[in-house]
């Protein structure tokens, strides 16, 4: 029995899909499709699931429980995991493959797995572990991986070996928030399979990729019949080609130059090539290291040499401060490098750097800069103990993993303040597409951007930005053009974007109507003593609000300089307000899910109704609207006695 392929990418888009809308609606506040096409996709899913019999880790359907361990098992392998006799040589690649037809693919560089399966479900997952005899038990984060079948159709036992990693793109996204980020993604996707906690490895994005079936009585004769096999149990194979190269040596050397691994979406150290008669390959034999059947071609690390020119430190919103080498450019790979990552403050001082320091270096796995060593080690550089975002003093601190880092303790360092600015920038409020909390964090943690209106300036920096891991002309020319958009903004935005707690777009659009859109209004009003309260849905903890944060200094140091950016206009509206229905000019809560309408589509609608939208439940309010776990809006309607309307039964009043 297998799986119709269609199907699994069918249910593999369909995961990806309800996995961003999930990120977009729980933790972005920010929905990018409806209730109601959300509930669809996951029907649809649950049908696909139901009439393959397969269900994939990762899928919404099955909510992994967060299972934390005292300690990891250890476990005993069915067969000894063995490497590959290693070389550098494409023609040793070429010499192997002359006696028979081989198979060559990807060297992930990752956490090797082993899964194990018994009447169609997974039973275990097992790491590599001591010399590939003993590994440990690490199911309960496995399950939490993206593409893991938690069932397939093949119901006899069965054992599949292959890596776990994580991808460049989400490697950077996440490390960028940790506080102590991992060097090379091969150390994220192993300490994160290897916690205790399921709950933390799932939000990592780890994956697996498929590239030996260890029980070799399912299909005996060939490799290329394992892979295929596996593809049909939906499991995602390593990318792999076929080759019969006996009478054309040249097969192989094309094959290999295919495999690049600067455009490859995950981290590789090379390639394997193995013999795709599995019977012929088992004769071979084996050492007690490497198995004769195949071989690893691993990437060339050869070194360069420059001279070394300081560093370029970046504080997080963590307050640790990231430590990059600087070195005169030179040509690796065909691409010209001048920066290089060092890890911490012990392996910096390891390097006993000078100005001028005559330095070799390499990228590791052909994409990573790396220095490898120093050749002339002078030990006159002085690290520069400020920070390089607020320019108080840094100080030295050993992190609970035990290496030596550089933090910043200011507390009102901009760095600190990065969800600040990115709930400033976010699509809601002022709108600037393309800056993420990512990019904000190395704009603000580099010094180029310490308040809201740096924004508005980063043209000084031009260059500097470009040379910055993640960026490039046209990416910069991208963020310019969103940042001059946002230069005129409503009053509404602009006050939302704020941060004043507790208030938001909604209340912000209450303030752009009653001051008529002027900020010059709104801030008179507060310097007049202005009662916000004798706005509609708006209380004394809402007025406290606004007062404690136009008083607040550090907060005027953010939004202050902002005003010579921006040009306020008038919110403008197509809207059709049909005030002929039973909630025109009543005050309406929506609370809960809903089916038919997101957050803010649920709010247009009671605008266009000439209803007025309210965030919170009051003795002023008419009626409260309650979805799916409407929680405590929905009891204090009840106890105030106030109207409350499913759904259904708000859209059938307006048929009436």
């Amino acid at each position: 029995m297998s799986v119709n392929e269609k199907s699994v990418q069918r249910m593999k888009a369909l995961i990806g899909q309800l996995k961003a809308a999930d990120i977009a609606y729980y933790r972005d506040d920010n929905p990018i499709i409806s209730d109601k096409e959300y509930d669809r996709l996951t029907e649809e899913l649950l049908g696909l699931e139901s009439e393959t019999g397969l269900v994939l880790s990762g899928s919404p359907t099955q909510k992994v429980s967060g299972e934390i361990l005292e300690e990891l098992v250890a476990v005993r392998h069915t067969k000894p995991m063995l490497s590959a006799k290693k070389t550098k040589s494409v023609e040793d690649l070429v010499a192997f493959a002359k006696i028979a037809p081989v198979l060559i693919s990807w060297k992930l560089d990752g956490l090797t797995i082993v899964l194990r399966y018994e009447n169609g479900e997974l039973k275990q997952a097992i790491t590599r572990g001591r010399e590939g005899i003993v590994g440990e038990d690490v199911t309960h984060t496995v399950r939490t991986y993206l593409n893991v079948p938690l069932t397939i159709p093949t119901l006899d036992p069965i054992e599949i070996r292959g890596e776990g990693v994580i991808s460049w793109e989400h490697f950077n996204l996440l490390n960028s928030g940790l506080e102590e980020p991992y060097s090379h993604p091969r150390n994220l996707a192993a300490g994160s399979t290897r916690k205790l906690d399921a709950n933390e490895s799932g939000k990592r994005f780890l994956e697996f990729f498929a590239f030996d079936l260890v029980s070799d009585y399912l299909e005996t004769q060939s490799k290329l019949g394992q892979l295929q096999l596996l593809e049909r149990n939906a499991f995602s194979v390593v990318p792999h080609v076929y080759l019969d190269a006996a009478k054309d040596p040249n097969l192989i050397r094309d094959a290999v130059k295919s495999f690049d691994p600067k455009g490859y979406a995950y981290p590789v150290d090379g390639l394997i090539m193995e013999y795709d008669d599995r019977q012929f390959g088992a004769s071979l034999g084996a050492t007690g290291h490497h198995e004769n059947r195949m071989i690893a071609l691993k990437w060339k690390d050869d070194p360069v040499r420059t001279r070394f020119l300081g560093v370029d430190l970046a504080t997080t919103r963590t307050g640790m401060v990231s430590i990059t080498g600087l070195f005169e450019p030179v040509l690796i790979e065909g691409a010209e490098v001048s920066r290089a990552y060092l890890h911490n403050l012990g392996i910096f001082e390891e390097f006993q750097f000078g100005v001028g320091d005559e330095i070799e270096v390499y990228k590791a796995n052909m994409i990573i800069p790396q220095i490898d060593r120093n050749l002339t080690r002078s030990n006159t550089f002085q690290m520069p103990m400020v920070c390089p975002c607020c320019g108080k003093e840094l100080v030295e601190k050993t992190t609970s993993g035990g290496t030596r880092q550089l933090f910043c303790q200011n507390p009102h360092c901009a760095a600190k303040l990065v969800r600040k600015f990115t709930h400033f920038c976010e699509k809601t409020r002022m709108n600037i597409e393309g800056l993420s909390e990512t990019t904000l964090e190395k704009l603000i943690g580099h010094g180029w951007v310490r308040n809201y209106g740096d924004l508005y300036e980063l043209e000084q920096h031009r260059e500097a930005i470009i040379q910055t891991d993640g960026f490039g002309v046209k990416s910069f020319e991208r963020m310019q053009a969103a940042i001059e958009k946002s230069r005129h903004c409503t009053l509404a935005k602009f006050i939302a974007g704020l941060g004043i707690p507790m208030v938001g777009r909604h209340a912000g659009r209450d303030l752009d109507r009653y001051f008529n859109g002027s900020w010059e209004a709104f801030e008179q009003a507060i310097q007049d003593g202005f009662d916000f309260t004798q706005l509609p849905d708006f209380g004394q903890i809402m007025h406290n609000n606004i007062y404690t944060w136009y008083a607040d200094a550090e907060e005027a140091t953010l939004w202050k300089p902002l005003l010579n950016h921006i040009e306020f206009v008038k919110e403008t509206s197509t809207m059709t307000i049909d005030n002929n229905n039973p909630f025109a000019g009543k005050t309406v809560v929506a609370t809960g899910k809903l089916m038919n309408y997101t957050r803010d589509g649920i709010q247009m609608k009671l605008l266009s109704l000439g209803a007025k939208p309210a965030s919170s439940v009051t003795k002023k309010t008419d009626y409260v609207i309650v979805g799916d776990k409407a929680g405590s809006k929905r009891a204090k309607a009840e106890q105030l006695g106030i109207v409350t309307l499913t759904e259904e039964e708000f859209e059938a009043m307006l048929t009436q």
